[in-house]
């Protein structure tokens, strides 16, 4: 992939940017407390900014009080105190509220507040709040329906609703707790990230069901009870019996559920779920188990009758529906289909019989995210990479001819939201050098205000230069790097260098955003004399089909050619000391870091891996099998990917890192890596957090991150 000119001139300008505000910059040093938990130092934003609904005003959250402004007036002005929003919801028998809760506006005059168990309507007219319904107190997963009346919600392992003026109903009466109604199937892959799905008018309320009583149990252990209590949870791992999901649909008026016929074979997956807009249809697009052929199917919702298969899709390696279907404003006939059959992720226009009308956009960059159409249905709204893999920009397509307009201006990293009526843009981004910057825009991409340019919260600290620049992997293919130089660097002396690795897929490390998608911590080790430096290998998210399938059935092996590949561009430059590299990453990335540490093991002196995949076949199916196939396809990838087969070339300093009650990589992984080590009489370090999940969050992060910068200093 070619850089264009405009983006070469980008990157320079970066160097040139970074090079400045290096020597504006003052004395001050990071501590770990300001890299990991200091509010202070992130850009500031406009909390809770969103559209009021049915006009063009916004609201956002500002020194306790709601503010409110119009896309036609630069004015903004206060509306609502904490205090008196407290007061109001006391009134009402609520309890005091110490900051605003998540407000969604249900009108123009009025918002609706989900907190305390209850939902809440507050009239900014009135200035009082009634609760419209209450919910148990233990309800998990909360999904307020698209009229903000009705809440569907889960306790332990059923699915339950409440509706104004009624006790809660229980959708589900399941004794068996190995059968789960209303959360997220499939281990949340496919874009899956809930489990319930309300029709628009929230009479009718759809859902999975998944009978996971055919999986293996996995246990976690609770430590925080004596004797420490057993968490037995449901895990399956790639190559073994995967749960059999179905879809349930509840009508409200007549408490009846009925289940969609989506037939066998049972390990299937059902993804993006979708009503019609008259709530006749459900869509579903159905995966088998390879992955590798998906069939969008319609569902009759009134008696879960299968109506008929709109298309398929094919890959011989795999296919990943991600999104729903996005129907077109006064066209219940026609909706807009996301796919990556052509290599990215492009817009596709079909009607409801499975024809596809056109193509609405192409070319070697992906569609990220869709926004809406136009309130006359003739143009839909997205942002992509076209501009650059390193940036999402918004654009409009017209439907009928395909012609697409770029709206948002300026390089950088755009997170977009359409007002009601879809004339005006809320647009918050970032870029290299920008920390914060949200606009009002016309939807022809006019800046129509400026509601917030951020100040550099880093002015005072001593940070060091960061670069982006492209790099080429064995095969010629573009590789985007970011590299943070120490303050003051002096290019007679030699620094050690510290790779921070991930390299999975659907991430990227590398943007166009505030410092270059980097990290305080990073920054911190660049204080302390360090070389940062950081490579999106091919596997990674936002570059295509081409660029994630490199890595399919053999996953470790095309990433690690990727980051030496990096390395080599590090030992070329003459201020790193090639004898003193380091590598460090988390899930994904502590994979990774393991791997480089014992699959090249005379490159990195020292490694500290968090969370680590060690064995693939101790991962769940879904993710694993769409990237490896199944431990019996391919058994080949997975030996060679297994890295307890290289714990006996570990020559450098190792620390691994897991939480004990890790549901995502669990924490056999890294128990067997260490096993391994002391039958072959290996020695590394290791360190647990008790009770931690995936990953470290909160206080205990600062813990986290000392340990690994110690790590570093006593090794390195």
């Amino acid at each position: 992939m070619t850089i264009p000119a405009s983006y070469k001139k980008v990157l320079l300008l970066f160097v040139l940017i970074a090079s400045s505000l290096q020597l504006q910059a003052q004395s001050k040093t990071l501590s770990m407390q300001d890299a990991i938990i200091n509010p202070a130092l992130q850009p500031e934003n406009l909390d809770q900014l969103s559209w009021v609904a049915g006009t063009d005003d916004y609201t956002f959250i500002q020194d306790k009080a709601l503010v409110r402004g119009s896309a036609r007036s630069p004015k903004t002005s206060p509306i609502l105190t904490l205090d008196k929003l407290s007061s109001a919801l006391q009134a009402a028998g609520g309890q005091e509220l110490k900051s605003f809760p998540e407000l969604q506006w249900a009108d123009a005059n009025s918002f609706v507040a989900v907190t305390q168990n209850k939902v809440y309507r507050y009239d900014l007219q009135t200035g009082q709040a009634n609760v419209i319904t209450t919910f148990s107190d233990s309800a998990e997963a909360i999904d307020l329906d698209p009229t903000k009346q009705r809440i569907a919600y889960t306790k332990n392992n059923n699915l339950y609703i409440s509706v104004p003026g009624a006790p809660d109903v229980a959708v589900s009466h399941e004794a068996n707790v190995a059968i789960v109604y209303g959360q997220a199937a499939h281990r949340s892959e496919f874009g899956i990230t809930k489990g319930t799905f309300w029709a628009p008018s929230g009479k009718q309320l759809a859902f999975y069901r998944m009978d996971q009583t055919m999986v293996t149990d996995y246990p976690l252990v609770d430590i925080n009870e004596t004797p420490a209590k057993l968490n037995n949870i449901k895990y399956p791992m790639a190559g073994s019996k995967s749960h059999h999901a179905t879809i349930g649909v509840y009508n409200l008026a007549s408490r009846n559920t009925i289940y969609l016929k989506t037939g066998e074979p049972a390990e299937q997956y059902l993804t993006n779920v979708t009503w019609s807009p008259d709530e006749k249809y459900i869509y579903i697009a159905v995966l088998n188990r390879d992955q590798n052929y998906l069939k969008l199917n319609q569902y009759d919702a009134l008696t879960g009758e299968f109506v008929k298969t709109l298309f398929e899709e094919r890959n011989e390696k795999y296919v990943e529906p991600e999104h729903g279907l996005y129907f077109v404003p006064g066209k219940a006939d026609q909706f807009v289909w996301v796919s990556e059959r052509s290599g990215f992720d492009h817009l596709y226009l079909y009607n409801t019989s499975g024809k596809l009308l056109r193509q609405l956009t192409s070319g070697d960059w992906m569609v990220t995210d869709i926004l809406g159409f136009d309130s006359k249905g003739k143009e839909l709204y997205y942002t992509s990479t076209k501009e650059s893999p390193l940036e999402h920009q918004l654009y409009k397509v017209n439907l009928r001819n395909g012609k697409s307009e770029k709206i948002t201006q300026g390089s950088g990293t755009h997170n977009p939201t359409l007002s009601p009526s879809r004339q005006y843009v809320l647009d918050n981004f970032s870029s290299f050098d920008v920390p914060r910057k949200i606009w009002l825009l016309s939807n022809d991409g006019k800046v129509l205000q400026t509601l917030l340019t951020a100040k550099n919260p880093l002015t005072e600290y001593n940070l060091g230069t960061t670069t982006v620049f492209p790099i080429k992997a064995d095969d010629g293919t573009t590789l985007y790097a970011r590299m943070i130089t120490p303050p003051n660097l002096d290019k007679s002396k030699k620094y050690p260098a510290v790779v921070y690795v991930y390299g999975g897929p659907h991430v990227q490390l590398v943007t166009n955003s505030w410092l270059g998608g980097s990290n305080l911590w990073m920054q911190l080790m660049a204080q302390k004399g360090y070389v940062m430096f950081t490579v999106d290998s091919r596997g990674s998210g936002n570059r295509g089909l081409a660029f994630e399938q490199a890595t399919y059935r053999q996953l470790g092996t095309v990433e690690i050619a990727d980051q030496l590949k990096g390395v080599e561009y590090l030992k070329s430059l003459p201020f790193v000391d090639a004898s003193r590299l380091g590598v460090h990453g988390w899930s994904f990335g502590g994979f990774m870091t393991t791997s480089l540490m014992t699959r090249t093991p005379d490159v990195f002196k020292v490694g500290v891996a968090g969370g680590p995949v060690i064995d693939w076949k101790l991962y769940e199916i879904m993710y694993t099998e769409r990237y490896m196939d199944t431990p019996q396809q391919n058994p080949e990838g997975y030996d060679k990917a297994n890295l307890l087969n290289y714990v006996q070339n570990l020559k450098g300093k190792l620390l691994l890192i897991h939480g004990t009650s890790d549901p995502t990589v669990v924490w056999q992984h890294s128990l067997q890596y260490i096993k391994k080590a002391v039958d072959l009489g290996v020695q590394l370090d290791y360190f647990v957090y008790p009770g931690h999940p995936h990953n470290v969050r909160g206080k205990d992060r600062v813990h986290l991150m000392q340990k690994v910068t110690n790590y570093f200093e006593d090794n390195l």
